[in-house]
């Protein structure tokens, strides 16, 4: 929190360029742990730790493909992303593609996407650790976090959340390694976790059943493509397309990149996160197998009688296993400081989901709607959607604690298999393929979302079985992962999109300058790279109308007050306190002229690397896939 609010002081917090990107000035340095902590929350070590403890390593998987996915963000999508200076996804879109309905589709589903699968799950987890770890009930655990996450959060902008989230690594990371240390030495090491973990079956499960009994892949990536959990081919392909959505067009992670200070500190991010991607199979994975070794009848309890006792929930308890190694092997003050890891993660994850959707909801909605709102007005808006978010949020956890029978990971999984394929397909299209028009784009996604909904749909209608029970769920879902159905619809995407293109007007060449991989070095200014001459007037005109509007409130501060010097001195105390929390300034700012904003747009947008480092970070980048190859051969 300190490091927070001592980034909110050095900060440019008073306009949309300086709150939400940085102002584009952010080193490699803090871009890739950024990248780790906004991804690695609270949700990784409840979620990968308790599917690791439900089935094995498998789990690792998103991780590992994560690896891949980081340099693929670095190298092909954020060239295109910088030299189309834009702040927001949907606002690419909508450069790219021209028309509005791309960008109000993309900016709605991005927010429903961050309240129910990001916000809740990240609030969850983080407060089911604090209930365990230190007795207090869910809810008031809840509101202690965001209260400490929301003052820096509001006031400190991308600047506050990014500092704050290389701290929250290195301590996330440290108090893992420490608990990770002692869980393998309670254990017994590495041999006996694989003989252990196979005998670790609950003593209280329904009879004649394999309920409890660990599946036999348990130390493999690849399973069988059909009855398994994770089937490899949902593995290998369906696993790429999730993590290609969220590493390369999800706002929270992009954002990141897109404040970089030039094209190399942006592909350094990428590496160094990409790097610490292999931690998890060790730091979170393999001691959720551990807590089920150490701890069979909680963590690996099947009947809802036992659940319940373990852990209140009876779905399942695989969920508590990181917390349980905490509280069951950690003295008290090595406890403190995995609390302080967890709160770490949560507060990580949390500041960007919150950043990255105030963002959204100010730069793609609310300027659709106030399209004269001073800066002031957008950055106001921006910190008040965010109390918005959470109080919805909050409300949909109880959905949370039982979805896909109790683990969190695969909840998390399963919604995101039926969302992101469109999008996905959309940006990559987009991007590669200069056909693509406006009308392929929204209908392709319109398809992927009914055809996604009808799926997601299904899936909460029937529920999750527990184990034992009948399963009377129909075939398109108990046949057909969840994983394997990402692939179907990312496919079915891509053909819709294709076809209509093909079938409709092709895009104006001109209006594609800078916005596709093959045009992202023009020399030229794309036609729509800037607002329209209209947009640029009703633009001066907000910022002249917002200077007005801060002399009238002066002059009727000043007026009013009238020798009350009491009460001017309190009110002139408030407002500046204010002014200070959300870095507004009473300092008109100087307003460009069109020469000079060519020229800052050029800068903005280059994509010039020093030859020597843009070498060093390619070689790099080639040595890190080696080691993530190898990783997948290992485990496969």
């Amino acid at each position: 929190m300190a490091v927070g609010i001592w980034s909110m002081v050095k900060a440019n917090r008073g306009t949309v360029t300086g709150y939400f990107l940085a102002g584009r000035s952010m080193w490699w340095g803090p871009i890739g742990l950024s990248l780790y902590g906004s991804n690695i929350g609270s949700t990784s070590f409840i979620g990968l730790a308790g599917t690791g403890a439900a089935s094995g390593i498998a789990v690792s998987a998103y991780e590992l493909s994560g690896l891949f996915c980081l340099l693929l963000l670095a190298w092909l999508y954020i060239p295109v992303y910088i030299s189309s200076a834009v702040t927001t996804m949907p606002q690419y879109l909508k450069k790219r593609f021209g028309g509005r309905r791309l960008q109000i589709y993309l900016s709605v589903l991005a927010l429903i996407q961050y309240i129910f699968i990001k916000i809740s799950a990240d609030m969850f987890a983080g407060a089911l650790f604090i209930q365990l770890a230190l007795g207090w009930s869910l809810y008031p655990s809840i509101l202690l976090l965001l209260a400490i996450t929301a003052v820096y959060t509001i006031g400190g902008g991308l600047t506050a959340v990014m500092y704050t989230d290389a701290v929250s690594v290195c301590i996330m990371v440290i108090g893992a390694i420490i608990l990770m240390v002692m869980a393998f030495v309670r254990v017994g090491g590495i041999e006996t976790l694989i003989t252990e973990y196979f005998q670790s079956i609950p003593d209280v499960r329904p009879p004649n059943t394999t309920c409890g009994v660990p599946t036999p892949e348990a130390f493999h990536l690849f399973r069988d493509a059909t009855g398994s959990d994770l089937p490899w081919p949902g593995l290998v392909f369906g696993i790429f397309i999730l993590s290609a959505w969220y590493f390369c067009t999800d706002q929270v992670l992009v954002q990141r990149s897109l404040a970089a200070k030039n094209m190399t500190h942006a592909k350094g991010g990428s590496i160094l996160a990409a790097g610490l991607k292999i931690l998890p199979l060790f730091l979170m994975v393999m001691p959720g197998m551990i807590s089920r070794v150490l701890f069979k009848d909680d963590v690996a309890c099947v009947t809802a009688e036992e659940c319940v006792r373990a852990c209140g929930n009876p779905a399942s308890c695989t969920n508590i296993a990181y917390p349980k190694l905490v509280i069951e092997l950690m003295p008290v003050g090595l406890r403190g400081l995995m609390v302080a890891t967890m709160l770490a993660a949560l507060m990580s994850s949390l500041t960007s989901v919150f950043n990255s959707s105030s963002s959204i909801f100010t730069v793609d909605l609310w300027g659709r709607v106030r399209r004269k709102a001073s800066q002031r007005e957008l950055m106001l808006v921006g910190r008040l959607f965010v109390l918005v978010m959470v109080g919805v949020g909050i409300l949909w956890i109880p959905v949370v604690q039982a979805a896909q029978g109790g683990q969190l990971f695969d909840y998390i999984q399963s919604i995101t298999s039926y969302q992101a394929p469109p999008v996905l397909a959309c940006f990559t299209l987009g991007i590669l393929w200069p056909r693509t028009n406006e009308p392929g784009a929204f209908w392709g996604m319109i398809i992927g979302l009914v055809v996604g909904t009808v799926r997601l749909i299904l899936d909460f209608s029937y529920g999750f079985p527990r184990c034992g029970e009948p399963d009377n769920r129909p075939d398109i879902i108990t046949r057909f992962h969840f994983l394997h159905f990402a692939i179907l619809l990312f496919a079915l995407c891509i053909l819709a999109t294709v076809v209509i293109s093909l079938l409709t007007e092709p895009q104006d060449k001109d209006k594609l300058v800078r916005l596709t991989w093959w045009t992202r070095h023009s020399e030229e200014m794309p036609v729509d790279l800037s607002d329209s001459e209209e947009e640029e007037e009703e633009e001066t005109e907000k910022e002249e109308n917002g200077e007005l509007q801060l002399e009238v409130t002066e002059q009727d501060v000043q007026v009013q007050d009238g020798g009350q010097r009491g009460s001017r001195s309190m009110m002139g105390m408030l407002v500046t306190g204010w002014n200070w929390f959300c870095g507004f300034s009473d300092i008109p700012t100087k307003k460009q002229t069109k020469a000079e904003k060519v020229a800052s747009l050029k800068v903005i947008t280059s994509l010039k690397e020093d030859r020597f480092w843009g070498r060093f970070v390619n070689i790099t980048a080639l040595v890190l896939m080696t080691i993530g190859i190898f990783f997948w051969g290992f485990f496969a």
